[in-house]
């Protein structure tokens, strides 16, 4: 299908705003393009209705999607996803910062805020924060025109035993993650060393500043981007 006209953001349902950010979310965790089963695992949707909204995305010109091929966002695509990500981050930081939130407790309500929220409010909210670059997470804040710091981050997983690290970013989808990880210590800016790996086995060894081990499977560990 040709595309019949660009959606400006006001007329998106809150799907497909929803769809944005997602795959906006994938690829800034992943170097490998987005795949339609990857949504699906993401949303909980079945495959068909995932496909069903890239089509109505890519004929509104928000994404590039032939079927069963990679899901591209496109510079407008993007645009909207970001506006998204700052929504969603502000809101998280906001509820962390002045209503006293852990930072596990605030990806669900900012996931629900976030289409209410008015621009203006959004906009003021940022302002009575002082303009935060990185949310409670450590995931970095788009600007209001979409703009972010360069992230040099890496996933830990793909850190070598040895290294000493820092924690600068952990995914805000597993509240339980979040949880043990602040019961162990760990947090966002926080420091460790890679510990000895375990012979036939997947996990991770944190060695903190005190002496203490904390030992993550890698699913987990896929979830924490760090700098060495």
């Amino acid at each position: 299908l040709a595309r019949l006209y660009n959606m400006t953001f006001q007329e998106l349902s809150i799907n497909s705003q929803d769809y944005l950010k997602v795959i906006w979310d994938l690829c800034e965790w992943s170097d490998k393009a987005v795949q339609p089963t990857d949504l699906a695992r993401k949303t909980g949707m079945k495959p068909s209705t995932v496909s069903g909204a890239m089509a109505r995305l890519t004929t509104q010109g928000l994404v590039t999607h032939a079927p069963y091929g990679d899901i591209i966002l496109t510079p407008l695509g993007e645009r909207y996803a970001l506006k998204m990500v700052r929504r969603h981050r502000l809101l998280e930081t906001f509820l962390v910062e002045k209503l006293g939130y852990r930072w596990d407790e605030v990806h669900k309500e900012a996931d629900e805020l976030e289409h209410a929220a008015s621009d203006l409010m959004i906009e003021r909210i940022d302002d009575s924060l002082g303009h935060p670059t990185k949310d409670p997470h450590g995931d970095a804040i788009p600007g209001p025109n979409g703009e972010m710091a360069e992230d040099a981050s890496v996933v830990l997983t793909s850190v070598p035993e040895g290294s000493r690290i820092r924690i600068e970013r952990v995914s805000d989808e597993d509240p339980k993650l979040l949880r043990f990880l602040q019961q162990q210590g760990l947090s966002v800016d926080g420091e460790a060393s890679i510990g000895p790996a375990t012979p036939y086995s997947d996990a991770f060894t944190l060695i903190l500043p005190s002496g203490a081990r904390v030992v993550l499977g890698n699913a987990a560990a896929k979830l924490i981007r760090v700098t060495r």
